[in-house]
């Protein structure tokens, strides 16, 4: 065998040897991300149809004819979880917007200076409703929507829920084509599933795709302004500035939330990603479609008091563990106008001024309270402003039940 036909013979075993090694370190990498604990198994890969001229030089027959393409699964088809995602993505990506804000502020030297800010959103009904977060649009002088391709709308705000960080708009039409998406149930949540965040980070990157799973259920988190918001869904789905809105959808592309905040100690994506649940959407925004803001439910107690403890039921003498001892009524409050009472004296525990004697509420509407956000909880997910609740109230020695008519928050 001559030199030149060993070096042939080199190079052919060289590339088969290359080619298989190929398919092994992908199967390799296949194990490695553990494929089968994220997705159920894959369908069989379909082999790829060679090029025409290929064809034609294995055989004299006419070449095979370019096959249509193969249309993708629905979203909810788990046989090829690749191709579910694509779909996921194709369905809903129309419907998430991009938010331009103008906002005039003024200056050291009272001269109006515009500022410019960006978040996300999604289209909510055929009537061109768009759900973004408050804090999106807050005191902003103009506002763009954005479908992408240059058609941009300027959107007209409909309602504003700053407690909820929840704000809805409106554009003149949909652009054709554009679906408002679908919504699933955030009460079913479970840690470990698998979700899609779409929105536009830094204002730039429209309709950036991320995947996660959820972390944590039921978050409590304050905010700005000493907002609380309840029942917030963590994901590790990459959020940063500007996916503030945009929708958080399970792998049936149903929204089950809406991106409101990262915590990060540098201000980027650090795998906390801070999400409302859309269960609280789904009760807020059709009143703000209708009304135009959501009246909060208040009693004129909350927070105006403390947390009984079983070291402090034992300090005070108090006869139960855990409850609510009432410090204060806001006068002419739904809560002073049916009859509770607030502290009669106070005393001074080591350097602590403590005011007792007032009504200690153990239960609303026979749902035990431990703490102040116990109540204030309850009150925000199932009572409504005009609504009738019933109050279990210790009052020395008397068991009462004091029925209250709630009132609206001031």
């Amino acid at each position: 065998m001559t030199a030149r036909s060993r070096f042939s013979a080199f190079l052919l075993l060289f590339f088969v040897a290359l080619f298989a090694c190929s398919g092994g370190l992908s199967a390799g990498l296949l194990v490695g991300m553990n494929a089968s604990s994220l997705f159920p198994a894959l369908s069989p890969a379909i082999e790829p149809t060679l090029p025409a001229a290929a064809s034609q030089a294995a055989s004299p027959a006419p070449p095979t004819p370019t096959p249509s393409p193969v249309p993708l699964p629905s979203v909810s088809d788990a046989s090829d979880p690749e191709a579910s995602l694509i779909a996921l993505y194709r369905n809903a990506s129309p419907a998430v917007v991009n938010i331009t804000t103008r906002i005039l502020r003024r200056d050291f030297f009272f001269g109006v200076v515009p500022e410019s800010g960006s978040g996300s959103g999604f289209v909510w009904d055929a009537q061109g409703h768009i759900v973004t977060n408050y804090h999106v649009i807050e005191d902003a002088s103009s506002i763009d929507v954005s479908f992408g391709e240059d058609l941009i709308f300027e959107a007209e705000v409909v309602g504003v829920d700053p407690p909820n960080d929840l704000a809805v708009l409106r554009v003149p039409e949909l652009p054709s084509g554009v679906q408002p998406l679908p919504l699933g149930d955030s009460g079913a949540l479970e840690v470990g599933q698998m979700v899609v965040a779409i929105g536009n980070p830094f204002g730039q990157f429209q309709r950036t795709l991320t995947f996660g799973v959820i972390s944590a259920l039921n978050r409590t988190i304050e905010v700005q302004n000493e907002r609380v918001l309840r029942g917030i869904i963590q994901t590790d789905a990459a959020i940063n500035r500007g996916n503030s809105g945009g929708p958080l959808l399970d792998l049936q592309g149903r929204v089950i939330g809406i991106t409101t905040a990262i915590y990060s100690p540098t201000g980027a994506n650090a795998g906390i990603g801070l999400v409302i649940p859309i269960n609280t959407a789904k009760r807020v925004v059709p009143v703000l479609i209708a009304e135009g803001r959501y009246r909060h439910p208040w009693l004129g107690i909350e927070n105006l008091g403390y947390a009984i403890t079983p070291n402090l039921a034992h300090v005070l003498d108090l006869p139960v563990t855990q409850g609510l001892l009432i410090a204060r009524v806001y006068p002419h409050s739904p809560a002073a106008l049916a009859g509770v009472r607030g502290a009669t004296r106070e005393i001074y525990l080591g350097n602590r001024r403590v005011l007792i004697g007032g009504d200690i509420l153990t239960a609303i509407n026979g749902h035990p309270l431990k703490s102040w956000e116990d109540l204030n909880a309850y009150l925000e997910e199932n009572t409504r402003v005009g609504q009738t609740v019933t109050l279990e109230i210790l009052r020395g020695d008397q068991q009462l039940e004091i029925a209250v008519v709630v009132g609206e928050a001031p």
